[in-house]
């Protein structure tokens, strides 16, 4: 008992076998060679093609509904035919979606570039989270870390290559090697992950149990009405972080006049992660069933809304932007990696990888919609929009009551002595 948990309370991170190792260290590069380019793409698109706004706004729809919307399909593949085959062929996809869209310079080309690296990721992503959540179960099983705290390491490793990839998109635009170089450097990134993946990653695909595979929606998935709560739960997180990406900029364009502003606040939300995941979860994870994570987190992302027209404008008018920016990234910190832990005991392990993809597609076609809904609200008086948005995560946190309380968490390392 001791050795099994002095790793995870005297280190900042958590002892990991190889396997998991392999896992976090490809969320990083996934992340690092994706944001190498995404950040760049709208700019290059009107900028450097004279693509006009609505077309710009189409083709970035087109590859977020190629991915998140994917997620199920790539998830079923990793149940029938297992992780390491759907996750070398995503990256396969990715290589060329990116050496495709470096060289696209009409309309249909740039479409099909960003719809095949779109679907790259659908299928990637899946797979790799998936199998991430089954391997952190049996390390807690093995070792007594709780799941969540290795799912906590592996969200940071992703948050710090999403902090790191624009930074290498950057320096590649200020070195003169444009747009087309950043996607020929994200295509390399994903090469050293494929090479990396077909020598490490198992190559025995899980066994299925053939009689269910036949189902198009299978009912242990889909008919599963706690996993349909968390998708719902989930869906309410997801709506409220996207703000981000809506509410946020009109803010910080309010306060200050322009969205320049903007960058130095995501540089903060993916800072915060990297410094403050692993701790956090590491305390949380021990002390709180998942529920309660789930709840407080979605509490704390309400309060980061309602704390927006309380808050003083402070320096330079951000310190309301601010406030949301850090509420929304803490509460995102407490309710993820719970979330993430709850699929494999909510669901059948040959189902884990549609599960894991499910939870991805139902929260993005509530982002569509959610995002529709926030549109019609961005003109609304301040107060009004705040509240409103205020409400979706508290009703998600009314909604997360409903579930079982959950494991209970494993006893404090603390109370091992040496």
């Amino acid at each position: 008992m001791t050795t099994a948990t002095t790793g995870s309370r005297s280190g900042a991170t958590p002892e990991l076998k190889p396997y998991l190792r392999l896992l976090t260290a490809t969320q990083f590069a996934f992340n690092t060679g994706f944001y190498a380019v995404l950040p760049y793409l709208a700019t290059h698109l009107g900028d450097g093609l004279g693509m006009a706004g609505w077309l710009v706004g189409l083709v970035l729809g087109l590859r977020t509904f190629s991915q998140q919307g994917l997620f199920v399909v790539g998830g079923a593949l990793t149940d029938r035919y297992g992780p390491r085959p759907v996750v070398l062929t995503g990256c396969v996809l990715r290589i060329a979606g990116f050496c495709w869209l470096a060289q696209a310079a009409t309309t249909a080309t740039v479409i099909g570039a960003v719809l095949l690296i779109g679907f790259a990721a659908a299928l990637f992503s899946p797979a790799v989270e998936s199998e991430t959540a089954r391997a952190a179960v049996a390390h807690e099983r093995e070792t007594g870390t709780p799941r969540a705290q290795v799912l906590a390491v592996f969200s940071a490793a992703g948050q710090a290559g999403a902090f790191l990839g624009p930074l290498l998109g950057s320096l590649l635009l200020l070195l003169g090697g444009g747009f087309r170089t950043a996607c020929l450097a994200g295509a390399v990134v994903f090469v050293g992950v494929l090479a990396g993946h077909a020598r490490l990653m198992p190559r025995r695909p899980r066994r299925v149990r053939t009689a269910r595979t036949g189902a198009v929606l299978p009912r242990e998935v889909f008919a599963n009405r706690p996993f349909l709560v968390l998708c719902l739960v989930h869906s309410s997180y997801l709506v409220s972080y996207n703000q981000l990406y809506l509410a946020l900029p009109k803010e910080v364009e309010r306060a200050t006049g322009s969205q320049s502003a903007l960058g130095g606040l995501f540089a903060l939300s993916s800072l915060l992660v990297v410094a403050a995941q692993l701790p956090l979860t590491r305390w949380s994870a021990r002390r709180v069933p998942p529920r309660t994570a789930l709840v407080a987190g979605l509490v704390v992302v309400a309060a980061g809304f309602a704390a927006v027209p309380l808050a003083p404008g402070g320096p330079a008018g951000l310190l309301p932007g601010a406030t949301l920016v850090v509420l929304l990234t803490l509460g995102q910190m407490l309710l993820v990696p719970a979330a993430r832990g709850l699929v494999p005991d909510l669901v059948d392990d040959h189902r884990l990888g549609l599960a894991t993809g499910a939870l991805s597609s139902v929260s993005g076609l509530a982002v569509l919609v959610g995002s529709a809904a926030t549109g019609t609200l961005l003109g609304a008086p301040g107060p009004v929009l705040w509240t409103a948005l205020a409400a979706v995560p508290l009703a998600g946190a009314a909604l997360a009551l409903t579930l079982d309380r959950g494991r209970r968490p494993p006893e404090p390392a603390g109370t091992v002595t040496d």
